[in-house]
C-alpha cells in the first residue's frame, strides 16, 4: 500500500486538520542522521510520520556509542500510544521535553531491527514502521605488496587489495576497485612513500604507508662508534675512505651496548634513565657524511642494554629485563647480572622502536639493529615475561615488523644484524632468518672467520680460511632469503683474533660475499681502523 494512501476502513482526514506529527530522529553527537532516507518503512494508516535511521544504514563504533533515538510528538499520551522494540526486546519511551525518547541499549556488532507500532486505540491501530540497520566498528582489510622497483627514475606501481565495499585512495586520490577488492595504480618518480587508506560503509579507516624506494642499493660501509667519530684521526681517516669512493656508506652507532645513546636524544626514556649522552650533534655527522658522498647507517643495539636493565631493575620493573626462572636478572655468565633486556616487554621494545624513529627523522638513511635477539644459553635457564603463546623467534620477528611499520612514512631502510649460526640454527638466539627476511629490507650476518668453530662448513680452521668459511655460510643466507626483498648485507673481519688479518685476509672475505652475488658488505673493526688496501683491490677488479 502507499504510504499516501488512506485505507477505506478508515473515516477520511482529508477535510479534517492534519493531524500532529512524530518524528523518530537518532543523533550521534555532533552527527545528525535525521532525515536520512524512510523509504524502507510503510505506514499502514494514519499516525506519526517517521524520520530517522535509514533502512540499510551502517554505523560505525563511534557513531553506534552516541547514537539516541527520538519522536517528536505534539500529541498528549503518545508515549503510552507507541511501543518501540529492537531487535524484539522492548526499548522504554520516555518523555524528554517536547520530545518521546527511545532509551536505546548498548548497540552491539551486528544487525539490528528498529519497530515503532502503534497500540490498539485509534488512530495508532495499524501503524507499524521498522528499520534495519547495521553496526560495523571493524576496520576494512587491506593488503599492500612491496612495489617491486627496477628503475629508481621511473614511476612506481602499486598493487593491493581492500575489503570489497571499501574506497581506497593513495596519497589522497581515489583509486579503481575491482569486484574482488584489488586496485592499482602508479605515482609518479620522487614519491618516496606512498599513504593508502581505505575507508568502509561505515566509516571505518585502515591506512598503510609503502615506501616506494624498492630494495637497498649496494653499501658498502664501515662501522665507527658514537665515541670514536669525535676523534679527528679516526672521524677523518673514514671520510678519506669515503671520498676516495672506497667506502659509500658510514655506520654510526645510535645505542651502543652500554646502553648509551650517542647524541642528545629527546625520546623520554633515554633522558629519564640516562642514556642520552650527546656525544656528538647527529645532525651534524650526518650532513658531513652526506657532503663527503656517502649514506649513514644508524645501528641500535636493541636488546642488549644495561643502562635500561640497570634503571628497570632498581624502580621495581623486573618484566623488563630477561629473568631466570627463580625470578633474577639472567647473565649467561657473559654478560654481567643486569644486562639483557626483555624483548616481550612492551616498554622495551617501544623503546627501541622510538629511538628507531627519532634516528630516521633526524636524517639517517638506514636504521640497523644490532643483539635483536636472546642471550645466549639454555632456554630452560631463561624467562621473558609476557611472551605469552609466542615463541622467541616469533616475538622478535614480530617488534622488528613492528618497526618496519613504524619506519615506513619516514622511507628509510631497516636491517637487522644476525650471527652466523642463524642461518641453521635459528632457536639458539632467536632469530629466524626466513621470518626476518620478510620483514626487513637486509639482513646483516655476522660471518667473522674468527668467530667459527673449526669443522664448521668443513672448514678445518676457518679464522686461517676467510675465502671458504664466508663463502659457504653466505650461501645458507642466500636461499634463506630467496622469493623475499630483503638483500645480505654481510658484516665482515677487518680486525685480527687469533690470526692477523691484513688486506689480503679482508678482501678475500669480499670476494666471498660476491661470489654469492652480495656485493655490499660492512666492515667491522672496534677500533674503527680500516684497511684501505684491501679496498683497493676490490676496486681495481
Amino acid at each position: 500500500m502507499s504510504p499516501k494512501r488512506i485505507s477505506h476502513s478508515a473515516p477520511s482526514f482529508r477535510h479534517r486538520r492534519p493531524a500532529r506529527r512524530a518524528a523518530l530522529i537518532a543523533t550521534s553527537g555532533a552527527l545528525a542522521l535525521a532525515g536520512a532516507g524512510v523509504g524502507a518503512w510503510t505506514i499502514l494508516a494514519p499516525g506519526p510520520d517517521v524520520q530517522g535511521l535509514s533502512n540499510g544504514a551502517v554505523l560505525n563504533g563511534r557513531k553506534a556509542a552516541r547514537v539516541s533515538a527520538y519522536l517528536i510528538t505534539e500529541e498528549a499520551g503518545g508515549k503510552n500510544k507507541l511501543r518501540a522494540t529492537l531487535d524484539g526486546t522492548a526499548v522504554p519511551v520516555t518523555a524528554a521535553g517536547a520530545r518521546l525518547k527511545l532509551a536505546l541499549p548498548r548497540l552491539t556488532e551486528g544487525r539490528h531491527t528498529l519497530v515503532v507500532a502503534g497500540d490498539s486505540s485509534f488512530p495508532f491501530a495499524s501503524y507499524r514502521k521498522v528499520v534495519g540497520f547495521r553496526v560495523d566498528t571493524t576496520a576494512p582489510e587491506l593488503k599492500v605488496a612491496d612495489p617491486e622497483i627496477k628503475n629508481a627514475a621511473a614511476p612506481v606501481t602499486i598493487t593491493g587489495s581492500a575489503s570489497t565495499d571499501a574506497v581506497v585512495a593513495v596519497n589522497g586520490k581515489k583509486v579503481a576497485v575491482d569486484k574482488g577488492g584489488a586496485f592499482k595504480i602508479t605515482v609518479p618518480k620522487g614519491t618516496p612513500v606512498a599513504t593508502i587508506t581505505a575507508v568502509d560503509r561505515a566509516g571505518n579507516t585502515t591506512t598503510q604507508d609503502v615506501s616506494t624506494r624498492g630494495r637497498r642499493p649496494m653499501i658498502r660501509a664501515a662501522h665507527i662508534t658514537a665515541i670514536g667519530w669525535g676523534d679527528d684521526t679516526l672521524r677523518g681517516d673514514i671520510l678519506a675512505l669515503v671520498r676516495s669512493g672506497k667506502l659509500n656508506a658510514v655506520e654510526l652507532d645510535v645505542k651502543d651496548e652500554d646502553g648509551e645513546v650517542g647524541y642528545a636524544s629527546q625520546v623520554p626514556l633515554a633522558r629519564q634513565i640516562g642514556a642520552a649522552k650527546g656525544y656528538y650533534d647527529a645532525r651534524k655527522a650526518i650532513a658531513e657524511i652526506h657532503a663527503a658522498g656517502a649514506q649513514v647507517i644508524g645501528r641500535i643495539v636493541a636488546f642488549r642494554d644495561p643502562k635500561l636493565a640497570s634503571a628497570a631493575w632498581k624502580s621495581g620493573k623486573r618484566d623488563q629485563l630477561v629473568l631466570t626462572p627463580a625470578g633474577e636478572p639472567y647473565d649467561g655468565g657473559q654478560y654481567g647480572s643486569l644486562s639483557f633486556t626483555n624483548f616481550a616487554n612492551p616498554t622495551v621494545r617501544t623503546y627501541n622502536r622510538d629511538l628507531a624513529v627519532e634516528a630516521a627523522r633526524l636524517g639517517f638513511d638506514d636504521i640497523l639493529y644490532d643483539y635483536v635477539r636472546r642471550p645466549d644459553g639454555p632456554l630452560s635457564h631463561m624467562r621473558f615475561p609476557g611472551i605469552g603463546t609466542a615463541t622467541p623467534e616469533q616475538s622478535i620477528t614480530s617488534f622488528v615488523a613492528d618497526t618496519r611499520t613504524a619506519l615506513r612514512p619516514h622511507a628509510k631502510y631497516l636491517g637487522v644484524s644476525v650471527f652466523g649460526i642463524a642461518a641453521t640454527r635459528p632457536t639458539e638466539i632467536a632469530q629466524d632468518i626466513g621470518a626476518l627476511a620478510k620483514v626487513t629490507d637486509y639482513i646483516a650476518p655476522m660471518v667473522y672467520p674468527s668467530h667459527w668453530a673449526p669443522g664448521e662448513y668443513g672448514v678445518e680452521e676457518p679464522d686461517t680460511d676467510p675465502y671458504a668459511i664466508v663463502q659457504r655460510s653466505l650461501a645458507d643466507f642466500a636461499r634463506q632469503a630467496k622469493g623475499t626483498r630483503s638483500e645480505i648485507v654481510p658484516w665482515l673481519q677487518d680486525f685480527s683474533m687469533g690470526s692477523t688479518y691484513g688486506p689480503d685476509e679482508v678482501a678475500d672475505q669480499i670476494k666471498a660475499a660476491a661470489a654469492n652475488k652480495m656485493n655490499s658488505f660492512i666492515l667491522w673493526n672496534a677500533g674503527a681502523r680500516y684497511q684501505g688496501a684491501a679496498l683497493q683491490q676490490i676496486a681495481k677488479r
